[in-house]
């Protein structure tokens, strides 16, 4: 281990390279010789270190007694509010030493220290989970493009970044389906958001978490940005560090990558992966640590194989929640590093400045992972912004996906129809909307569901010629407890537009199901009048 990097024990952090003695940010006075002692103690952790061998070690070529040993000791512990009869950090061996109690998290994983790893059910795939520390509130961490639990804990700097979110928050971690140690999947059958969204809820679930903080990383982010606006009720904050809202360039958008850049860098991905794949861009400044690079190859070669690596990448890029950031009702940070190579600073001021209220921290540095460079400075953006007293909106208000129906037919064929669409819907995991006139209108918590409801019920009557079924899918925000009318609105235009037998969707739809397998063909675009503008609208094929 290399003897300047942090050593960290929560809430504590000994940085040789500044001499510093941190306590959750904070500097706390410490001699240099007491400074000197407790690294070389905290180095050898859960190990005796004999006297002798601590007064050769702090001073060298020097007479000095016990009485120093034990008046430097009791510095120490006033420094870390160790009580001497009931150490915590410190315990004392009579007359032959002291031993460091607390395992370094800098070496969490090389001595096999790392979190238990539990499973979650979700639907059929059982999803792989830690929990770490037991704070105030609960925080769901979620890792970018690939992950692998275990292998989290084996570079000391990562593990000394979730090791301090864990002494701020009762930290909960997982694997997406298809990565890490969760159940694998085939490369055709990635998990989309709706699922991941799946996922989530079910390892909340299984933790006992009612309501979490959701911290993204990165690609992490939309999934996060997605929870928060269609669960508000189970989340209690927004965080994002180094994320994005659309990962390939746009008109409106120009920060993000061309398709050729795209399409170049998953060549690379197949004909590399298993080597330091993309850390020129992820960890510049590691680029020329051995260790670092060796780390990084097999925790992405431990997190996906190659073909599932490409596949991820490939749905990632084609995901799109800029119409969603309006609609998140819960506190948010968005973090961002200046020179942030992967993703552009202007990506994460993108973020901040179209979610409500948003706070939007800048911090110098080009690493693009968190955990590389300065991560104190991230991690107390982070710790500053849990422990300001917040306040949540007064706000009922969700994401929601709205499928309106409608048709034209002989009464015992619209019969018929309502039997149909209330069973596609409870398949489907909807629920029916009781809205005045005949138009059927159900509402889902997923864009894909709707979408597949509404090509079942289609499907289901395709064969009844004299009944024309027409379906519409549109997501925005809704109040429960009110009528929905805004979404409900224009879902209704879209079925009204659609040819029989056809379910047309909007742009948003189609942007957040990309990976679901569900095929679209543009159409011409409708008119959405309360708001003054036209609304693109796709096919389901």
């Amino acid at each position: 281990m290399d003897p300047n990097h942090p050593i960290d024990f929560a809430p504590f952090r000994l940085d040789p390279a500044s001499g510093l003695l941190l306590k959750d940010g904070v500097p706390v006075p410490l001699t240099p010789k007491a400074f000197g002692m407790l690294h070389y103690l905290a180095s050898r952790a859960d190990r005796l270190v004999s006297k002798q061998e601590l007064l050769d070690a702090i001073w060298p070529k020097v007479f000095v007694g016990d009485a120093v040993l034990k008046v430097t000791i009791g510095e120490i512990r006033r420094a870390l509010g160790d009580d001497p009869k009931a150490p915590k950090y410190i315990a004392t061996a009579h007359r032959r030493g002291y031993r460091f109690t607390v395992a370094r998290s800098a070496e969490v994983g090389t001595t096999g220290l790392a979190p238990q790893v539990k499973y979650a059910r979700s639907g059929s795939v059982n999803v792989a989970y830690q929990v770490v520390g037991s704070g105030p509130i609960d925080l769901v961490f979620v890792m970018g493009w690939v992950s692998h639990l275990e292998y989290f804990w084996r570079e000391p700097s990562f593990a000394a970044f979730l090791t301090r979110l864990g002494s701020m928050a009762r930290l909960i971690l997982f694997d997406k389906r298809g990565t890490g140690l969760s159940d694998p999947v085939p490369v055709s059958q990635l998990p989309t958001l709706e699922e991941r969204l799946d996922d989530v809820r079910a390892v909340m679930d299984a933790a006992g978490s009612e309501r979490a903080v959701l911290l993204g990383v990165s690609e992490g982010g939309p999934l996060c940005t997605l929870f928060a606006a269609t669960y508000p009720e189970r989340t209690e904050a927004l965080l994002m560090i180094g994320s994005y809202a659309r990962r390939l360039v746009d008109h409106d958008y120009p920060w993000g990558k061309t398709l050729e850049a795209h399409d170049a860098f998953c060549d690379t991905l197949l004909r590399d992966w298993g080597g330091p794949v993309g850390l020129d861009e992820r960890a510049p400044s590691q680029i020329d640590n051995a260790a670092f690079r060796d780390w990084w190859a097999t925790y992405l070669r431990m997190g996906a194989s190659p073909g599932a690596a490409v596949a991820l990448t490939r749905m990632n890029a084609q995901i799109d929640v800029r119409d969603v950031l309006p609609a998140i009702r819960v506190p948010t940070l968005v973090v961002h590093r200046t020179g942030d190579r992967c993703l552009k600073v202007e990506e994460g001021r993108y973020l901040a400045s179209h979610i409500p209220g948003a706070t939007f921290v800048e911090l110098p540095g080009e690493d693009h992972l968190p955990f590389v460079g300065n991560q104190d400075d991230i991690l107390g953006a982070i710790a500053q912004f849990l422990s300001i007293a917040r306040t949540r909106p007064d706000s009922d208000r969700v994401l929601t996906t709205v499928l309106s129906v409608n048709a034209t037919g002989e009464a015992g064929d619209l019969t018929l129809l309502q039997r149909v669409f209330a069973r596609e819907v409870g398949v489907h995991r909807g629920r029916v909307a009781a809205v005045p006139g005949a138009r059927l209108v159900a509402m889902f918590d997923g864009p894909g569901r709707a979408v597949r409801c509404g090509r079942s019920v289609a499907s289901a009557l395709s064969s009844r010629a004299s009944l024309s079924v027409r379906g519409g899918v549109h997501i925005g925000e809704c109040a429960p407890a009110a009528t929905c009318a805004p979404v409900i609105d224009l879902s209704a235009a879209l079925a009204d537009a659609a040819a029989a037998g056809d379910v047309l969707v909007s742009r948003t739809v189609v942007d957040l199901v990309h990976g679901s397998g569900l095929q679209f063909e543009e159409r011409q675009a409708i008119a959405d009048e309360p708001r003054a503008r036209s609304i693109q609208t796709f096919a389901v094929i």
